[in-house]
């Protein structure tokens, strides 16, 4: 038996289920506080958690007089919650846990999302979604998310769990959450270790979507497909399968794939400050 199609609803059905007009659910989602998918056409479809988000929304706002900055806490603080969860408000599977250790670190240094994102130069909007979804970002913007609260992307992608297997056979690796459209990493040696050691999948046309920069010194290794490396903004390198390159990491880097179907890279970092 198959498995059945999630329901999606229009803007105008979905303010209709939530009890509030269509403008208010735009002005809602430039707030951060539900920002639905969008069709290939580019039109807004809400899920059914979303609109469970949007009725938790809706009595927030009339019943408690909150304003969006409130709300937004309110919406957080429900994390953990059995009958959130049992509603869609929040996300507590594995592929969360990026947004869940961001909204922590946020709240351990009393930062609201719009202090965070402004600092960081994103919409607040994007923060938000991110921190409920583990979604949406580039890697750059993750990178510096990261940097900003002194952690790294392993680390938030849950790199150094304890438990570690010393053997990693082909074909099982643990992979990151999906952070970013069109990337998949995959872990070539587990652990707390000295080396990060990654397995890049990399859809046509993915890319860092901008340049970050870090402390180390990094390899990448293309095993098929073709991927552009810029460093310092000014020096291009185009590499095909076979070859590498070797770089120190406080240099700006950027890339992307440059081949109409899948790259794969292996990327090293020394010591493990991605």
């Amino acid at each position: 038996m198959s498995d059945a199609i999630p329901v999606r609803y229009k803007v105008a059905e979905a303010a209709r289920l939530a009890g509030v007009s269509a403008s208010t659910l735009r002005l809602w989602e430039t707030q951060g506080l539900v920002v639905p998918e969008r069709s290939a056409t580019g039109h807004r479809q809400y899920s059914e958690s979303d609109v469970a988000q949007l009725k938790r929304v809706s009595w927030f706002r009339a019943e408690r007089g909150l304003n969006p900055a409130a709300i937004r806490e309110a919406l957080e603080a429900e994390v953990g919650d059995p009958d959130d969860a049992a509603n869609g408000v929040i996300d507590a599977s594995p592929a969360s846990q990026v947004g869940r250790k961001l909204r922590s670190l946020r709240h351990a240094a009393g930062k609201t999302l719009e202090q965070v994102a402004g600092e960081i130069g994103i919409a607040a909007s994007v923060l938000s979604t991110l921190e409920r979804t583990s979604q949406g970002v580039s890697v750059a913007v993750l990178h510096n998310l990261a940097e900003y609260f002194g952690t790294t992307v392993s680390s938030l992608s849950g790199e150094d769990e304890p438990e570690v297997r010393a053997l990693v056979r082909s074909g099982e690796w643990r992979t990151w959450p999906r952070t970013t459209p069109g990337v998949t990493v995959q872990l070539l040696a587990e652990g707390r270790n000295q080396m990060d050691c990654h397995r890049f999948v990399l859809e046509p046309g993915a890319s860092s979507e901008g340049a970050y920069k870090h402390e180390g010194e990094e390899f990448v290794y293309v095993l098929s497909g073709r991927v552009e490396f810029v460093l310092d903004s000014d020096q291009f390198h185009d590499l095909n399968p076979g070859d590498s390159l070797y770089f120190e990491s406080r240099r700006h880097h950027a890339w992307s794939n440059r081949h109409d179907g899948e790259t794969v890279l292996l990327w090293i970092n020394t010591p493990p400050t991605f």
